[in-house]
């Protein structure tokens, strides 16, 4: 069983991230024990830091550990997709986003999404098939891409983690340090 203390987890994220859905896993995994960067793609609006959205309007500036591009995802054990609605939207559009997303699914290594970023699992086909969950305005998406949609605060399958909004942040937290602990699960197959 993996320490969790021994353990690095990424967090990919960019401009539109919802705050505390980026926010409390940091910390969170942090007072665990883990080691967590927060990773961007370089298109973000500032060098240093990615720019939340809180609820209705603009939130808090968070600051970016390392580049997207120039990370080794293969370091790293686990990887947290934050939601909102802008942030999942523009990942989708940028294609080593969804390579290290789609390297770290077929290694058997734990993705956790939340809120709006099950549409990046949809992308990479990581949902057809599986049972998971998502805010419920793309429940359909969910659905139309073969996913087993459940209202629950965290569904996991294979290791693969998912839960609805910021409501359910403590269950998901604590899903991800138990599917770390639990380690690899056998590679994914992913829809074509």
């Amino acid at each position: 069983m993996p320490d969790i203390k021994q353990s690095k987890v990424l967090i990919l994220a960019t401009d539109g991230f919802e705050e505390t859905e980026l926010t409390v896993p940091l910390t969170k995994l942090r007072e665990a024990g883990a080691t967590v960067h927060v990773v961007a793609p370089k298109s973000r609006e500032a060098k240093e830091s990615i720019r939340g959205w809180d609820k209705t309007d603009w939130g808090k500036n968070v600051a970016v550990d390392h580049d997207l591009e120039a990370i080794d995802a293969a370091a790293y054990d686990a990887l947290v997709l934050p939601g909102g609605q802008i942030n999942p939207d523009k990942l989708r559009l940028e294609p080593k986003a969804l390579e290290v997303i789609k390297g770290f699914l077929t290694s058997g290594k734990v993705v956790a999404a939340i809120c709006h970023a099950p549409w990046l699992l949809i992308e990479t086909g990581a949902v057809k098939g599986r049972d998971v969950t998502s805010f419920s305005s793309i429940k359909t998406d969910v659905i139309n891409a073969g996913g087993r949609w459940h209202d629950k605060e965290v569904v996991t399958d294979q290791g693969i983690i998912t839960s609805r909004n910021p409501g359910d942040l403590d269950a998901f937290v604590a899903k991800i340090i138990e599917e770390v602990r639990e380690g690899k699960h056998e590679a994914r197959q992913l829809a074509a």
